[in-house]
């Protein structure tokens, strides 16, 4: 078989590739390649397709056929499928005319009673579908739940909203329930909290109880920095706590989610910044806003992008786009940085640049997804 990948750089001449890197998976001259937080090109391919790294393996396209290298570049899983998704809890779905099954990252079918529809698997469970009831799969082939729910959405932080009759509950990854099925709508579980909508009414679960906000009609997902959230009353918008309470009263047109200890809110259509208190805290004067990263640095806008720090002073100027990438599948993914780096664009093309605005490895790529863990 011709070989369809070379080496370009490793941090240490004759030791593996640690798979405990990030990576990122970018596009240039037609071909993808992969680079570590450095900017380091780790591996470099002749292929024209391949996905992001996850479990140790990332799916490559060779002709018309699916498989998986490993950060070597080598075949793990040679290329003899139609389709192929990402690996997750340790297994994929694969294709091959027109059968999917699952395999585990040596390439080995998994064991499982036969269904009409397969899923992907997430945070170790995969649902599992026998008639019009729906269960779950374990990683070992074997059902932890058998098929007895109505519907069961995806799982986020080890729960998922489960449907019994025409109301909605929480489950977590065994299965159990966590909040009985006895709301007309429900919130994505968060240990900072969760809100529920019975009949007209919209509120919180606390310790275990239902509590109404008070002239609450919509509602958002609670963060994972803040037990606020932001809640609409009439034409505004304001913040509740995880008791139901309104801690910032709805004086705003709109608003995102408290990180860092400020959130972007808009009135008189500009975006500035107000504390947990409801103080504005830096001026409304942008186009638009997007929250601050752990790096202590927010996205603003005028025509493009730049970066402001928590006291408003402009960082980084105002020369490009942003985008959250595919990193959309994850749950309450922010633009802006990450873990140092942010995701940015410009003629040039796609790239990252530190908290300094310097761009990683002085390259721009035609497309460059978000680092994420190899493994």
């Amino acid at each position: 078989m011709k070989t369809k990948f070379i080496f370009i750089l490793c941090l240490f001449i004759g030791i593996s590739i640690s798979y405990a890197q990030d990576l990122s998976l970018v596009f240039k001259d037609s071909k993808v390649g992969y680079i570590d937080t450095s900017g380091n090109v780790v591996l470099q391919t002749e292929f024209k397709k391949a996905g992001s790294f996850s479990d140790g393996l990332a799916a490559a396209l060779e002709g018309k056929k699916w498989g998986f290298i490993d950060l070597n570049g080598k075949w793990v899983i040679q290329p003899d499928y139609d389709r192929v998704k990402a690996f997750n809890s340790g297994l994929a779905l694969v294709q091959k005319e027109d059968n999917w099954h699952y395999i585990n990252t040596s390439g080995e079918a998994l064991k499982v009673e036969e269904t009409e529809k397969y899923y992907d698997f997430n945070d170790g469970v995969a649902l599992f579908k026998k008639g019009e009831q729906v269960g779950l799969l374990g990683t070992d082939g074997k059902l932890v739940v058998e098929p007895k729910f109505e519907t069961i959405k995806k799982f986020w932080n080890g729960h998922a909203k489960y449907k019994e009759g025409e109301l909605w509950g929480l489950i977590n990854t065994k299965g159990e329930v966590v909040v009985p099925a006895k709301y007309d709508a429900i919130g994505t579980y968060n240990e900072n909290g969760i809100w529920a909508k019975k009949g007209t009414e919209i509120g919180v679960l606390a310790d275990g109880k239902y509590i109404a906000i008070s002239g609450a009609t919509k509602i958002w997902d609670f963060g994972s920095d803040s037990n606020l959230t932001y809640a609409k009353k009439g034409e505004k918008i304001g913040f509740v706590n995880n008791k139901g309470e309104w801690i910032i009263e709805p004086n705003f047109d709109k608003v995102r989610g408290f990180s860092n200890g400020l959130a972007p809110a808009m009135q008189n259509k500009k975006w500035g910044y107000i504390n947990e208190k409801g103080e504005n805290v830096i001026d409304f004067q942008f186009k638009d806003a997007e929250t601050f990263s752990a790096d202590g640095l927010a996205p603003v806008k005028e025509k493009l992008w730049g970066f402001i720090d928590k006291t408003g002073k402009l960082v980084i100027p105002m020369e490009y786009d942003i985008s959250a990438g595919f990193s959309f599948l994850q749950k309450n993914a922010q633009k802006g940085f990450n873990n140092g780096l942010a995701r940015v664009k410009t003629k040039k093309g796609w790239g990252f640049i530190n908290t300094n605005g310097e761009l990683l490895g002085d390259t721009w790529y035609k497309n460059a997804e978000n680092f994420a863990p190899a493994k």
